[in-house]
């Protein structure tokens, strides 16, 4: 049944808060103060208590706290499992046999590529610029590969194809279907950006693959081609930039730039050996099982969905990262113990948890406002806890405003995926590809049900756009700031071949999603 809808002072401060979190993002600036602000303006609009807005402030971020925790937590069983691995040396020896099969620089330009998805599916790209910088990088280059072909591959991959489905981890997913409403499923989220990313990767590498073809960036196979490039003195403006990020992927990329990528060659070549044999025989078991495990619980998630309902139930809601953060946990304890011996174990777990703690909430932590402040305006109980209304009595801020505005919207399905695609990618300038999320989020879930379009679909477009953008394939200061500064080159050079493949690949990937799930 419909009903009329009044637009109020709050519905207006809403939408004063999105442009100036819009705009601050745009000038690369920290949305946090303005998401704060404008929480509090708009809780004072509607409640007309000073109090109740004061309040808001900290319920806002208590609420998304709640709703994101599990977030936090995957982040923190992972990166505590990554801590334990780097102990045994195990992600190291777990790409070492990619060396072998570098035949020459056309093979090594889409082996970097394969092996920097597999790592950031199940890790971010945290360690894969590193890892793969370190043991494959030098061999792909000494085939003949450029190091800024290497760069490409690596970024398009990792920052690219696996951070913006973010299938196994799940951040993003969840944090898209969170700001969408109860209409969506973080597992449709997730399946739906897994397909359009790997649409818009397979674009992109192959028009990546055509440049560097046609700029001789491949040539034959050459040790004297190494010793060049370990002889460069690297990215001299990886720090400028990397002052210039605001946070979550500019996190990680100063926590990868904080590895010496110009000596970490060298000081692989001189760690190895020093491990002794009976860490040696636990390195390679862990190499094996790591990998394994997750191969399990992907196998359990993907079963339901090929059919095999008889063996394994379909996990929902959070079963997803409540499963991969048990496997994260139980990997790490073994490795622990493997590592240090059942008694130093005890201690070094603990260490191992909160160093990964510590990594989630400088990772993440600062959206935590932002997302309260886009929470608000999705109504229900979200809304009701920020501003301390029972339940029935909290605003609907943005679906009233789509509503109102519905009559002007275009009804075109590929303007509005267009459109969506767009927002994301301008919360991205920033350097922050998850930063967006919560606004294409809750445009998603209010656009698509007036133009009749898949809520999930639309909500894995604008996560796309925002990724893509801010988490570190065209924007220098995001992370890619890390792949350039390990690469040994511009990362303005970068950003410059890497502008056409990913434009193609996401212009792809959006006329791909209408046309498949409009």
């Amino acid at each position: 049944m419909s009903h009329s809808i009044v637009i109020t002072a709050a519905h207006w401060a809403y939408v004063a808060g999105i442009v100036a979190v819009v705009l601050t993002m745009v000038l690369r600036a920290n949305v946090v103060l303005p998401s704060i602000v404008a929480t509090f303006v708009v809780a004072l609009a509607w409640t007309a208590s000073p109090v109740g807005a004061i309040a808001s402030i900290f319920n806002a971020s208590f609420v998304a706290a709640k709703e994101l925790f599990n977030i936090f937590l995957v982040i923190s069983l992972i990166t505590a499992l990554l801590n334990a691995l780097k102990t045994l040396r195990s992600d190291v020896l777990m790409v070492q046999p990619f060396r072998a099969i570098m035949g020459n620089g056309h093979q090594a330009f889409f082996i970097l590529a394969a092996v920097t998805y597999v790592i950031s599916l199940f890790f971010w790209p945290t360690p894969a610029v590193p890892l793969v910088s370190a043991v494959l990088l030098p061999a792909a280059i000494a085939v003949g590969l450029s190091p800024l072909a290497g760069a490409m591959a690596i970024a398009i991959a990792g920052q690219g194809m696996a951070l913006s489905s973010d299938y196994v981890i799940g951040v993003a997913p969840a944090i898209s279907a969170k700001a969408a409403g109860a209409t969506v499923s973080a597992a449709a989220v997730a399946d739906r950006a897994l397909a359009l990313s790997l649409i818009a990767g397979g674009v992109a590498l192959l028009l990546a693959y055509l440049s560097i073809r046609s700029r001789k960036l491949i040539q034959p196979g050459n040790e004297a081609l190494l010793e060049q490039w370990q002889r460069q003195s690297g990215n001299g403006d990886v720090k400028r930039l990397e002052s210039q990020g605001t946070f979550d992927k500019a996190e990680i990329a100063r926590g990868t730039a904080d590895q010496d990528p110009l000596a970490i060659d060298d000081k692989l070549r001189h760690h190895l050996p020093l491990i002794d044999k009976r860490r040696a025989g636990w390195s390679k078991l862990f190499a094996i099982l790591t990998p394994l495990g997750f191969a399990a619980v992907i196998a359990v998630m993907v079963a339901p969905k090929l059919g095999f309902h008889g063996i394994f139930t379909e996990l929902k809601g959070g079963d997803a990262a409540a499963l991969v953060g048990g496997m994260g946990a139980v990997l790490m304890i073994l490795a622990t113990i493997a590592a240090e011996g059942p008694r130093k174990s005890l201690d070094v777990c603990a260490d191992h948890i909160t160093d990964g703690f510590v990594f989630a909430f400088k990772a993440m932590g600062s959206v935590l406002p932002i997302a309260g402040f886009f929470f608000m305006g999705a109504g229900g109980e979200l809304a009701a806890g920020i501003l301390n209304v029972p339940t029935g009595q909290a605003p609907p801020l943005l679906f009233d405003l789509i509503q109102t505005a519905q009559a002007f919207i275009p009804q075109n399905h590929y303007l509005v995926a267009f459109g969506v695609l767009l927002v994301g990618m301008i919360t991205g300038i920033d350097g922050s590809g998850f930063a967006g999320l919560p606004l294409t989020g809750s445009l998603s879930g209010a656009l698509a049900p007036a133009v009749g379009l898949d809520v999930a679909t639309l909500c894995a477009v604008g996560q796309l756009g925002a990724v893509w953008t801010g988490g570190g394939t065209l924007i220098a200061w995001s992370s890619l700031i890390a792949v350039a500064g390990f690469a040994r080159v511009s990362v303005l050079e970068t950003v410059r071949m890497l502008l056409v493949p990913v434009l193609a690949g996401l212009f792809v990937a959006t006329v791909c999603a209408v046309l498949f799930w409009s």
